[in-house]
C-alpha cells in the first residue's frame, strides 16, 4: 500500500519556522533601532569628570542684545534669516544662521536625554532647552548607527573611523577629514573640539564637490536613501570662527520642496562657504533660536526626534 505523505505536517511546520524567523528578525530590528541603549547615563557629569570645560562662559550674565533674528554677546553673534525661492511646487524655503564667534568652544554639542548611546532621541527644541542655548541645530544622529568617530567638547565617546567627518577645532578652523586615517585621541590631541560623522562634503575650496549625488552615508539595515530634493542640514565654512547654517525644509509642496544635494551645496556657496558639509536631514532638519523652532519641520511644526545637536549657549 503506498505510503500518503503528511503534507499538511509539511506545511504548518514550515509555516512555523517562517513565522519564527518574522519574529526573530523584528525582535532584532527593534533592539538594533528602536529600543534605547545607555552607554553614558549623565553625559554632563561624564565630560565634567574628562575635565571638559570651555574657554568661554555662557551669556546669562546679561551682556547680550537679542532681537527677533539676532543674538550678539562677548562671545558670538548669530544672524538668522529666511529665503524663499520657486514658486509653485517648486517652492523652496530654508533658514540660514550665520554666526561669528570668539572662541571656537562657544559652540557645544549635547546629547538627547543628556545620555549618551544608541537610539536615544529627543526634540531639537527640547534638548536645546535643557541646555539653555540661545541658538541650535540637529547634529549628525550619531545614535542610529553605531560606527563614526564621535568627540563632542572635547571628549571621546566613540573611535569606529567609517566615513567621511566633519571636525570642529578649538583654534577656530573647521575641516573635513578621513575617519579611516586617524584615531579619535589623534584628533583631541591636535585640537578637536567636536565631530561629526554623517556626510557627504559638499564644497571643498569654494567648489562643489564631484559625485555627492550618489553617496550613501550608511549601508546598515534601516538606510534610506538622501538622493533626490529633500529636507536638509548643512555646516559652511567662511572662515575661521565664521560659519554658517542652513536648515532646508522639504516635502511640503506649494511651501518647500526641498533640494538635492547638489542644491544644497550651491545654497552654501552663495552663502560664501568654501568648505561645507551635509549631516541628518529629512524630518530631523531642525533650526532653533530664542525659545521657539525657526523652521517648519516636514511643514507640518512637528519636529522628529534627534539623538544630539550643535548649540549656542544664552
Amino acid at each position: 500500500m503506498k505510503q500518503r505523505t503528511p503534507l499538511r505536517r509539511t506545511v504548518l511546520v514550515g509555516a512555523l519556522t517562517l513565522s519564527l524567523s518574522v519574529v526573530g528578525a523584528g525582535a532584532w530590528a527593534l533592539d538594533r533601532f528602536v529600543i534605547e541603549h545607555v552607554e553614558i547615563s549623565d553625559v554632563q557629569a561624564y565630560e565634567a569628570s574628562q575635565g571638559a570645560t570651555s574657554s568661554t562662559t555662557d551669556d546669562s550674565s546679561g551682556d547680550a542684545v537679542v532681537t527677533d533674528t539676532s543674538y550678539e554677546s562677548s562671545s558670538s553673534a548669530i544672524s538668522i534669516s529666511t529665503v524663499t525661492t520657486g514658486s509653485g511646487d517648486d517652492t523652496v524655503t530654508y533658514y540660514v544662521a550665520d554666526v561669528t564667534l570668539t572662541d571656537a568652544t562657544a559652540l557645544r554639542s549635547a546629547f538627547a536625554q543628556n545620555s549618551f548611546g544608541l537610539n536615544i532621541t529627543e526634540d531639537t527644541s527640547d534638548i536645546a532647552a535643557d541646555n539653555d542655548a540661545v541658538f541650535a541645530i540637529n547634529g549628525d544622529y550619531y545614535g542610529f548607527r553605531d560606527t563614526g568617530i564621535v568627540i563632542r567638547n572635547g571628549v571621546v565617546y566613540r573611535d569606529e573611523g567609517a566615513r567621511e567627518g566633519l571636525a570642529f577645532y578649538t583654534d577656530g578652523h573647521v575641516e573635513v577629514y578621513d575617519e579611516t586615517a586617524t584615531t579619535a585621541d589623534a584628533l583631541v590631541a591636535a585640537g578637536v573640539w567636536n565631530t561629526l560623522s554623517f556626510g557627504p562634503a559638499l564644497l571643498e575650496d569654494g567648489q562643489v564637490v564631484d559625485g555627492i549625488e550618489d553617496v550613501e552615508v550608511d549601508t546598515n539595515v534601516g538606510n534610506h536613501s538622501i538622493q533626490g530634493e529633500q529636507p536638509r542640514t548643512a555646516v559652511g565654512v567662511i572662515d575661521d570662527n565664521h560659519l554658517v547654517f542652513v536648515v532646508v525644509d522639504g516635502r511640503s509642496p506649494g511651501y518647500s520642496a526641498g533640494v538635492t544635494m547638489t542644491g544644497l551645496a550651491e545654497i552654501m556657496q552663495s552663502l560664501g562657504a568654501t568648505t561645507a558639509y551635509n549631516i541628518d536631514g529629512g524630518g530631523s532638519s531642525t533650526m532653533y533660536f530664542d525659545g521657539a523652532v525657526v523652521n517648519n519641520p516636514l511643514g507640518k511644526g512637528q519636529e522628529r526626534g534627534t539623538s544630539d545637536i550643535l548649540y549656542i549657549a544664552g
